[in-house]
């Protein structure tokens, strides 16, 4: 077998890692460094279970060849926690609305809801429930999640305007 060296950030951190050229980031995040909140759900990029942030894009880590993410940045829940234990706006925002009940699906809406908040954009709530069409979680209504990002987008920007 043919096995490659990934060169690139993952969580803040440089990482060396084994693969194989035909292996998916989906499999090298979960079976190298460990990172289960990389879900593997439909496997087709239908889900968005796998959901990680690569140079700041929301992307289906199981369509994403590992091979395609040398010298990228590479963020998944793992890496939103401060050092000092803090949660990021996002997963706290979670928390406070109640948008978690199995959590197989959140890790990913998560990190897309992390991408719009980079994006620094007010989104309306059709917006919000557009940016996150491409993931399913069979446990919710979806309306806890969309409270939960929209209250993470307007905690994001009061902080801004207040330190501007």
């Amino acid at each position: 077998m043919d096995m490659r060296i990934l060169k690139c950030t993952v969580n803040g951190s440089q990482v060396q890692v084994g693969f194989d050229p035909r292996e998916s980031l989906l499999d090298t995040l979960r079976n190298r460094p460990n990172l289960t909140s990389v879900k593997r759900g439909c496997e087709v990029g239908e889900c968005g279970a796998c959901t990680v942030l690569i140079d700041g894009i929301a992307t289906d880590s199981c369509l994403y060849l590992t091979e395609w993410a040398q010298g990228k940045t590479i963020l998944t829940t793992e890496g939103l926690q401060a050092p000092d234990g803090t949660l990021n706006p996002v997963q706290q925002a979670f928390i406070d609305e109640f948008a978690v009940q199995c959590g197989f699906c959140i890790p990913g809406i998560i990190m897309s809801a992390v991408a719009m908040l980079n994006t620094g954009k007010t989104y309306t709530r059709d917006e919000i429930r557009k940016e996150l069409s491409g993931h399913l979680c069979r446990c919710t209504g979806y309306e806890n999640i969309v409270n939960a990002v929209e209250k993470a987008v307007d905690a994001v920007h009061n902080v801004a305007g207040a330190t501007e």
